[in-house]
This record gives structure tokens, C-alpha cells and sequence, in this order.
């Protein structure tokens, strides 16, 4: 009964966030047009060619807000016994946090201002990572987000969560270059925390992860090719920040069921492509001499365009390598060490298919729209 009651929990919170980012999305496409905050193409780097919505970060986050706001009333005033019978086993608990969840939310709340300001006025990258390296601080020290991956040396785990909050909002800034793209591959990667968590007994971690899912498939249904509003530096900011904030929490493992030995891996493998994806575009551009921070076509996606795919194919691809990944590392989570490993090793050969792909096409205009 308790695990249906959760299940329940669990739909609701996924159809609450989409249709709220589906009703969200709409006004603030009408809100940028208004007020001139416009994408406008103006060099060959821009895969659009004409002017478009630019506040999808602002449409993410008012939905998200206001279903995080709905959801914490909903805890305290929960209707019905069996929604009632947990919301009291979790109100203490809850409480105990509730200071470090205001914390996380004014840390995306920075973020999406960042990106902002980024998307109006643009920023040097000396600038732009000082603003990240805020944003990862307050979520660090005021959220207490940490990586339990240094138990003994909370120094060094606080500087690897630092780290993390930074290459994650950089990178899905990086990967946010084909409609659909980056808000698609989140999407696939929170829907995945969500059931780590929920396996793990983490059911607000999980609920938190299944928000975020249903906020990006809102988005999706407006951002797909042919986009009719991007999200921005506001939105990748936001959904990079999402991303550390839930894929830090999920390194906790209640050893009593879970068997894995490698929990720090399932993070990085459902986050890989984004990931791989900026550690090979940045290695391209070092190499060409080329400061890594300006953009190239030297992404995966770019490269599947190159190979003969339509950008819609290249984009649906690349979401269904981030499922394959994600769904074969899973049973990680689960499997003894003989197990685990071979996934693992599974997981690498992937990345290596991707790597061979990456180095094998030189970079040239896109053959296909």
C-alpha cells in the first residue's frame, strides 16, 4: 500500500509539471516577444534562421517553482489517510531541511538570472564562471549539497561538488545546440535519477528528480525541431544545475539492498554524452587553438547532421545512445561485482563507438537542416 501511495505520488508530481510547463511555456513565448528577448541569427554558427523566443529558462523555472510551492503545501495539508499517513512520517524530517531546499532554490533561481542576463547582455567567460562558481557555492554551503564520495576529506568532497556544478552547467550549455537536444537528454537522465532514488528508499530525492523530468518534457513539446522558443543560457544554467543538485544526492546508496561497489559512475554514465560530448569538443578546439568557450560544429549531434542524418534524426539519435547508456548501467545499482562490471565495461565500449565518431568526421558546414 505504501509503495502504490508513492506511485500515485509519483504520477501526480509528473503530470502536475507538465502541464504547468505546457501552460508556462506558451506565455513566456509571448512575454519574449513582447519585450524583445529574441534570438537573432547573425553569423553561420546558428543552426535557426529566424528570430526566436529566448526566455525557455524563465518558462522552466516558473513551472518548476510553482510546482515545488505546490508540492511542499501539499505535504503539510496532505488530503486523504494515505497521503496524510506519510506526509506526518516525513513532516519532521522535511523541516529539518526545509532551510538547505530554500538554499538549492535560490541557487537555481541565481542561475536562471545568470543566463539571463548571459542571453541579453552577453558575458565574458571570465565573468560567466564567477557567476557559476556562485551559484555552485550557495548550493554547496547554504543547500549542503555534497558528493558522498570523500567521507573522510570533506574539503575534497566539497571541492569535487564544486567542480561538478560547474562542468554540468557548462556542459549542457555546450550541448544545448540543436532544438530539443539538451532539455531531451535531461529529461532521459532525470527520469533514471528518479528510479535510482526510488530504489534507494530516497523518495523526495525521487519526487525532486520526477519534477524536474516532467518540467523538461513540457519544455520538449516546444523546443523540438522546429523550435518555436529556446531555452537559453537561462535554461541550460537551470537544467545544468538540476542536474548536479539530484545526481549529487543519488551517490547516497542504502548499502542494505544496494549492491554496487561503483555508485560514483552511475552519475557520470547517465550524464555521459553531455559530458563526453564537451570533453571532446574542448580537446578538438585546444588542439585547433581555438579558445574551447567559443562554439564550433564539432558536437556529436553536428556530426550525425554531417553523416547524412536531418537534424531531427541526429537529435532523436543522440537521445536514444543517452537511453541506452543510462538504462544499461542501471542494474549496477543491483548487481553483484561480476555484474556491475561488465556494465560498466559495456558502457565504456559506447563511449568508444562515440569517440570513434567524434574523430572521424573533420568539421564542415551542416549537409542537412
Amino acid at each position: 500500500m505504501y509503495g502504490n501511495t508513492w506511485f500515485t505520488i509519483y504520477a501526480i508530481i509528473f503530470f502536475s509539471g507538465l502541464s504547468v510547463t505546457l501552460f508556462s511555456t506558451p506565455l513566456c513565448r509571448l512575454l519574449a516577444a513582447k519585450t524583445g528577448f529574441m534570438d537573432v541569427p547573425a553569423d553561420n554558427h546558428k543552426g535557426h534562421k529566424k528570430s526566436t523566443p529566448l526566455l525557455g529558462g524563465l518558462a522552466m523555472f516558473s513551472a518548476w517553482l510553482i510546482c515545488l510551492a505546490a508540492g511542499i503545501c501539499a505535504v503539510k495539508y496532505a488530503p486523504g489517510e494515505a497521503f496524510a499517513s506519510i506526509a506526518q512520517t516525513h513532516l519532521p524530517g522535511i523541516k529539518l531541511v526545509s532551510g538547505e531546499l530554500m538554499m538549492i532554490v535560490a541557487g537555481a533561481a541565481l542561475a536562471v538570472i545568470l543566463g539571463l542576463i548571459d542571453d541579453k547582455f552577453p558575458m565574458s567567460a571570465s565573468t560567466k564562471f564567477a557567476g557559476q562558481f556562485l551559484v555552485a557555492l550557495l548550493a554547496v554551503f547554504g543547500g549542503a549539497v555534497r558528493f558522498n564520495i570523500f567521507p573522510d576529506m570533506p574539503a575534497l568532497e566539497i571541492a569535487a561538488t564544486l567542480f561538478w556544478f560547474m562542468l554540468l552547467m557548462n556542459s549542457i550549455n555546450f550541448f544545448d545546440n540543436m532544438d530539443g537536444l539538451a532539455v531531451g537528454t535531461i529529461a532521459i537522465a532525470m527520469g533514471l535519477f528518479a528510479v535510482i532514488a526510488a530504489l534507494n528508499c530516497q523518495y523526495f530525492i525521487a519526487s525532486f528528480a520526477i519534477l524536474n523530468c516532467a518540467v523538461c518534457c513540457g519544455f520538449w513539446f516546444y523546443n523540438a525541431n522546429p523550435a518555436t522558443i529556446f531555452m537559453g543560457d537561462s535554461g541550460s544554467h537551470f537544467l545544468g544545475y538540476l542536474a548536479a543538485v539530484v545526481s549529487a544526492q543519488v551517490t547516497f546508496f542504502d548499502k542494505s539492498f544496494s549492491l554496487s561497489r561503483f555508485p560514483i559512475l552511475m552519475p557520470l554514465f547517465i550524464l555521459a554524452l553531455p559530458l563526453f560530448d564537451t570533453a571532446m569538443v574542448v580537446i578538438i578546439r585546444t588542439l585547433n587553438k581555438k579558445p574551447f568557450w567559443i562554439g564550433d560544429h564539432n558536437h556529436i549531434s553536428h556530426r550525425f547532421v554531417r553523416m547524412g542524418f536531418s537534424r531531427k534524426r541526429a537529435v532523436a539519435l543522440v537521445h536514444l545512445m543517452a537511453l541506452t547508456i543510462g538504462l544499461g548501467i542501471l542494474p549496477v545499482f543491483w548487481g553483484n561485482f561480476l555484474t556491475a562490471a561488465i556494465l560498466v565495461v559495456q558502457a565504456l565500449l559506447m563511449l568508444g563507438i562515440i569517440t570513434f565518431l567524434q574523430l572521424s568526421l573533420s568539421e564542415k558546414p551542416d549537409a542537412r537542416e
